[in-house]
């Protein structure tokens, strides 16, 4: 601010890390087995003084949102499965080129909100390694609930091909087998399903 051509004021913004930031990082890293990266409009300086505290080494700034998208061809070149995490409109093609997206609802752009593949709705950092261990326990439990339904098939056909397999018993067995698959699925309700794997 300058008053008759002498300055009397200075005005300056600063990006702030959220709460708990460090921990969502590691439980993150921990989660997907690889380092976390990076990938920003902001200028490199801003960039590495919020990033480097959270123990982010690869960290990549001043991009527009195509050079986002290159960077995760980049990483899926290198054999990388890549997860985007964002918020804003300049993240949707990002999200869009990503193997899987996730978008912070809460101040989530549109646009940013229909491209992402899940959106967690309170903005809590947190939140994004829990959804990915639940999305891996959600498909081990289908893998079994598939490898349990199709044991039981195959025994019942099996048994009524070679030998005579009676009606009501056969009927109890694919019945069975749906209740055992409903059960197992349940196992997704508990609380530990949202710990940390």
């Amino acid at each position: 601010m300058v008053v008759d051509g002498v300055p009397v004021g200075l005005l300056g913004l600063d990006d702030t890390v959220r709460d708990g930031a460090h921990d969502a990082v590691e439980a993150i890293a921990a989660v997907t087995s690889n380092p976390p990266v990076l990938l920003t409009g902001d200028n490199q300086r801003a960039a590495n003084r919020l990033a480097t505290p959270m123990g982010i080494v690869d960290i990549r700034a001043d991009l527009l949102p195509d050079d986002k998208v290159a960077a995760i061809r980049q990483l899926q070149g290198d054999g990388h499965r890549v997860l985007f995490v964002g918020d804003g409109i300049n993240d949707a093609p990002a999200m869009a080129a990503a193997h899987t997206s996730i978008a912070m609802g809460r101040n989530g752009a549109d646009l940013t909100l229909e491209t992402a593949d899940a959106v967690t709705i309170r903005d809590e950092l947190s939140t994004i390694a829990s959804v990915v261990a639940l999305a891996r326990r959600a498909r081990r439990v289908i893998i079994a609930n598939l490898a349990i339904a199709a044991a039981f098939i195959t025994a019942l056909v099996a048994w009524d091909l070679l030998g005579n397999l009676p009606l009501p018993l056969g009927v109890a067995g694919h019945e069975g087998s749906t209740i055992i698959v409903a059960l197992n699925g349940l196992r997704l309700l508990s609380s530990r399903t949202w710990q940390h794997r």
